[in-house]
């Protein structure tokens, strides 16, 4: 007999054009770190604009677990805001068990990072899902500066970290772009002795450069290469965050494919590395416009516009440019299934490593749709359908990944007849509200 609560999701049409304006919840990435650094800080940090999400919640309670005070509260917008006692230079407490870190890979993989100079001994836990990801990428250049991890080989977690209060400097020359490995490698280099310097293939995301220097640590920030100089003593700050563009893209591609829609998102952030998928869209041909309004700290926001574009045509999407755009794949190609042509995401191999196999789920998922779209090494093709007609009764397995939820949630909500998707609940990782807000921009 089956579980209610894991029966897939009705995703209806929408009853009209999505028009209007509305924000986003917090950018996940710059809440993970708020929490993170105001954890190591000295002092108590004061934090607004928050994602209560289960994956900010992993983080708020990993470093509860290490001696952090946490103050944070609801807010009417949904956000969480309040204050943050870090532990300073006294370090973090030994846990009395393992760090759960859930479905949140980017709580474990910065948590390395956080725990590198610290003579602790912590087990670092994940759900089923988390626990196939990749971390050697992490613990490998970590292992370089002294930090010890049973097993030493390890690939996945479960794993215990013991840090090293004497950790080396090293300049390391990273395999891939990845903004976790660098900011892992940055926060053990801010207690190592002398400059701490990663390097990078192309750009990745740059939040940690940017918000360091509010905590007092002096960071050199390059397009493909970042420095920290330790031992530094971080201090409290005061962080705002921004929207999340990620969760922008899902109400920005909706408007695009929904007949007579236009939308305006306000206060989200528009930091160059997160918002390849605006470009790439313009490429597309779509109707949409970008305005900054002011910014948070180093962090530029502003308004995203959006319209209806009913042509749209495929566009290649250089390798060195995935970096900007990687979380947006499964929604862009949604967007390319419509479009006239072949659409071409280059070297998008890390999407095998994300929360599911993403390229395999997104070939799988057009497919259903009757949309041609295949892989050829690591690039990914889709020949667009412009008009295409969505057969009824389709069921999309989102592999309990939240991107694939959302996306697959786009083709009931933009389209004519209804669609199912499986874990639909694992949206909470990201945009509990999803559905509501959508919901509100019709009329």
């Amino acid at each position: 007999m089956s579980n209610k609560a894991s029966e897939p999701k009705i995703i209806k049409p929408l009853p009209s054009a999505l028009d209007g304006t509305m924000t986003v919840p917090g950018d996940k990435s710059i809440s993970h770190r708020a929490i993170l650094f105001s954890a190591m800080a000295e002092g108590t940090s004061r934090l607004l604009g928050v994602l209560d999400s289960s994956d900010v919640r992993a983080s708020i309670e990993a470093v509860q677990k290490l001696g952090a005070i946490v103050s944070l509260e609801k807010q009417p917008d949904g956000s969480l805001a309040g204050g943050v006692e870090g532990w300073g230079p006294a370090g973090p407490k030994q846990p009395d068990g393992p760090i759960d870190c859930g479905n949140s890979g980017t709580t474990a993989r910065l948590l390395m990072g956080v725990l590198a100079p610290w003579d602790i001994e912590v087990r670092i836990e994940g759900d089923e899902s988390l626990s196939k990801r990749p971390m050697r990428r992490i613990t490998a250049p970590l292992m370089k500066m002294g930090v010890q991890f049973d097993p030493a080989g390890a690939e996945t977690l479960p794993i215990t970290e013991r840090g090293c209060r004497n950790l080396r400097a090293i300049t390391y020359n990273s395999p891939m772009a990845s903004a976790q490995l660098k900011t892992a490698v940055l926060l053990a280099g801010i207690r190592a002795n002398g400059t701490t310097e990663l390097n990078e293939p192309s750009v990745s995301r740059n939040h940690t450069e940017l918000m360091l220097p509010e905590y007092g640590v002096e960071t050199t920030a390059g397009e493909r290469t970042a420095q920290v100089k330790g031992p530094a003593t971080m201090h409290s700050a005061e962080i705002r965050v921004p929207g999340d563009p990620s969760s922008a893209a899902f109400v920005v591609c909706a408007a695009l494919m929904k007949p007579g829609s236009a939308v305006q998102i306000e206060n989200v952030s528009l930091n160059t590395a997160r918002t390849g998928f605006l470009m790439t869209l313009e490429r597309m041909g779509a109707d949409v416009a970008t305005r900054r309004t002011g910014s948070a700290g180093k962090e530029p926001y502003g308004i995203i516009s959006a319209c209806y574009t009913p042509r749209l045509h495929g566009c290649e999407i250089p390798g060195h440019k995935i970096a900007s755009l990687v979380d947006e794949v499964p929604v862009l190609s949604l967007v390319a299934a419509h479009a006239h042509g072949i659409t071409v995401f280059r070297n998008v191999e890390e999407l095998r490593a994300k929360e599911s196999d993403r390229l395999d789920a997104i070939v799988t998922g057009l497919a259903q749709l009757g949309v041609d779209a295949w892989t050829e090494g690591d690039d990914l093709f889709i020949e667009g359908q412009p008009g295409l007609v969505v057969p009824e009764g389709l069921v999309f397995d989102s592999h309990g990944d939240h991107r694939l939820a959302m996306t697959w949630a786009l083709v009931g909500l933009t389209g004519k007849v209804p669609v199912s998707v499986t874990d639909f609940d694992n949206v909470d990782v990201s945009y509990p509200d999803f559905l509501d807000d959508m919901q509100k921009l019709c009329h």
